[in-house]
């Protein structure tokens, strides 16, 4: 081959090669972001068809978004940290949402174990380049101020401590009113949920690059 023939080979290489990464990174960037949601019974849809709940509303609103809701009934901090490592595994997210902590505090165990858990939690998908958003939560009035005041001091501490978003109290829009929320007091109904998801969105949004956003 002579020299200048290996010239126009090496170039026509690097030009191909330029193009397939050009091609691969508009490919990329035109993916739907893809959010892993950690929760419990407060993002499974209790109570309601599944298609009712904030997260599925939020999937269907937003075609830019791949929603993955690993949330269950019951689940506790401990339930979230153990399922954790093979959910990153199998939907490598760009973004984890952890909603975890309520039925820590409902059954009254060591707060200072939840926050281990969740520290683990964050820690392991920050770990893999997975970005990670924390959801608060607050008790009703009747299951004691002081607990509740160390459930969202955990949740502070673990937000500024990991450098990761907060949503202090995501329920707040609808945790004190009646008609919004199920019988037992402690879960929104299907008319709670679109306004659970603005307020979602709303802090969430800001946290994406723009092309991401709705």
């Amino acid at each position: 081959m002579h020299m200048s023939q290996l010239k126009h080979w090496r170039h026509g290489l690097i030009l191909l090669l330029g193009c397939w990464f050009y091609a691969n990174a508009i490919w990329a960037e035109n993916q739907p972001t893809k959010i892993l949601i950690l929760g419990d019974s407060l993002s499974a849809a209790y109570g309601m068809p599944s298609d009712q709940g904030w997260v599925s509303l939020w999937q269907a609103s937003d075609k830019n978004l791949m929603i993955i809701n690993a949330s269950i009934g019951g689940e506790t901090t401990m339930g979230g940290a153990a399922r954790l490592p093979a959910l990153l595994k199998q939907h490598q997210p760009q973004w984890l949402i952890i909603e975890l902590g309520a039925n820590d505090a409902l059954r009254g165990l060591d707060l200072r174990l939840s926050e281990q858990k969740l520290r683990y939690m964050v820690q392991s998908a920050k770990g893999l380049g997975v970005k990670v958003a924390l959801l608060g939560i607050r008790l009703p009035p009747n299951y004691g101020t002081l607990y509740s005041q160390r459930l969202e001091a955990l949740y502070q501490q673990l937000a500024n401590s990991e450098q990761i978003p907060l949503e202090p109290f995501f329920l707040a829009d609808v945790a004190l009113t009646t008609q919004l929320m199920q019988t037992d007091g402690l879960h929104p109904n299907e008319k709670a949920q679109p306004i659970i998801l603005d307020r979602v969105k709303r802090w969430f949004y800001p946290l994406l690059s723009p092309h991401q956003k709705s």
